[in-house]
């Protein structure tokens, strides 16, 4: 019984993971949410940057306290251990409905692009940055990535291992193509307010700051594989030129916006 809780757990922190990331792409670009970044209660400047900028660091303090090696053995001292992925899935996505609901608009106008033709490059890079986030999932292990697979491996009492050390697609060309797709959608927009600007810019430092702790992690994991690949492959400017080599060996951690 304590393994089918567990897979119904993990199904439902996935089920509130997806939404929120659905939610995500609707309230960075304004559409069809009751509340996008944009949106809410006019407050006075200084307050909403306060506000925002507490909203932010909320969320990376909770990625990088969860995702280090001893939060995650002390975690596993409490809960078992199919579920620890899908603990921190659910965390990341209650974090982040609080920073929606929370958040203040400040729509001072930063820039505003007229022209309909690359007012359609912008949105669609910004598409195209939440695509490449979701296509690196799966070319990472999108069911490991968010706890499906372990709590799968759960119910069946099968032994869990880390998915290998893979270098195929996106991967090749830069080294966190994950982050590099978030950027684009936080950066690119035909209407830029000051609080997008906001979050654009405090989302753009967690993510250099965690990438700087994940691949201290995955040099310490992998050791000499990976630092074999940071000297060939960039980190987040994609070199266009002559790929990496396909790998396909040894486990590996995964990376993960949500990690």
């Amino acid at each position: 019984m304590r393994r089918v809780i567990g897979l119904v757990y993990g199904v439902t922190c996935y089920a509130i993971f997806f939404l929120t990331f659905l939610y995500l792409i609707a309230f960075v670009a304004n559409f069809m949410v009751p509340k996008g970044i944009d949106d809410g209660i006019p407050m006075t400047t200084g307050v909403a940057v306060l506000i925002n900028l507490g909203l932010i660091a909320l969320f990376g303090i909770q990625h990088s306290v969860m995702a280090r090696p001893a939060f995650k053995k002390r975690l596993a001292a409490v809960l078992p251990e199919s579920v620890e992925r899908s603990t921190f899935v659910l965390a990341s996505s209650l974090v982040l409905i609080i920073l929606y609901w929370q958040w203040r608009p400040l729509s001072q106008v930063v820039w505003s692009v007229e022209s309909s033709v690359w007012q359609t490059i912008l949105w669609s890079l910004l598409l195209a940055g939440f695509g490449i986030v979701l296509l690196s999932t799966f070319i990472i292990d999108h069911f490991d990535l968010f706890g499906l697979r372990q709590v799968w491996l759960g119910l069946f009492r099968r032994t869990y291992k880390h998915p290998s050390f893979r270098v195929t697609y996106f991967y090749k060309f830069v080294r966190h193509p994950l982050y590099l797709g978030l950027l684009l959608a936080f950066w690119c927009t035909p209407l830029m307010t000051l609080g997008h600007l906001l979050f654009a810019m405090g989302m753009s430092i967690y993510i250099l700051i965690g990438v700087h702790f994940e691949e201290r992690d995955l040099e310490l994991f992998l050791g000499e594989d990976y630092r074999r690949y940071k000297q060939r492959v960039p980190m987040l400017i994609p070199n266009l030129g002559k790929p990496h080599e396909t790998i396909k060996a040894r486990p590996r951690k995964n990376e993960s916006f949500a990690r």
